[in-house]
């Protein structure tokens, strides 16, 4: 098994574009952003995120969380990754976020239907197989999401990093529905 996502069979809207263009899709993004910075304005915003709260989320690109949490820009700290999972990365970007930039609440943004139910950590052997080398990192797949909430809410809370672990909370992010549906973090 190829441990590589197979490229689609037919090109993307941002291929197209970039293909029409004579581009790539990275030229086509940095171009969008010379037509926003053209009309852009420095909003004169502090690094400090206006409700003092940290959103740690997964990456899928299904998941619009400015507009699904009603943010603007400035309101929160956002960070990312597969499965919004609590690693060592996360903690520390969280410290940061406390302690050197004022936020005090944490909530946690796992989503149904996760590429990363679909995987074990085989995928670290397969990848060692493919490159000859085993990733440090852990592929932190899980089968139940609302379970794998309660621990990375376990793992903020417990952090001996973060000064601020009372406003924690942890939801699933249904992908048909566009809801949030809190985790109880005792089960």
């Amino acid at each position: 098994m190829s441990t590589s996502a197979p490229l689609p069979a037919e090109p993307t809207a941002a291929r197209t574009v970039a293909a029409r263009t004579g581009g790539t899709v990275t030229d086509r993004l940095v171009e969008a952003n010379r037509q926003y910075a053209a009309g852009f304005h420095d909003p004169g915003m502090d690094a400090r995120p206006v409700l003092h709260v940290a959103v740690v989320a997964c990456m899928d690109a299904r998941l619009d969380l400015h507009d699904a949490l009603g943010l603007e820009l400035g309101d929160c700290h956002t960070i990312r990754n597969a499965g919004g999972v609590v690693t060592d990365d996360v903690i520390r970007s969280l410290t940061i976020s406390q302690r050197a930039l004022g936020t005090r609440s944490v909530i946690l943004i796992h989503h149904t239907n996760c590429g990363l139910e679909s995987l074990t950590e085989d995928f670290r052997h397969e990848l060692e197989d493919e490159v000859g080398q085993r990733p440090s990192w852990a592929v932190e797949a899980f089968r139940d999401v609302d379970q794998d909430v309660r621990q990375s809410m376990q793992r903020v809370r417990t952090s001996p990093f973060l000064p601020h672990t009372d406003d924690v909370r942890g939801f699933v992010f249904e992908v048909a529905t566009g809801l949030l549906r809190e985790i109880d973090p005792v089960k």
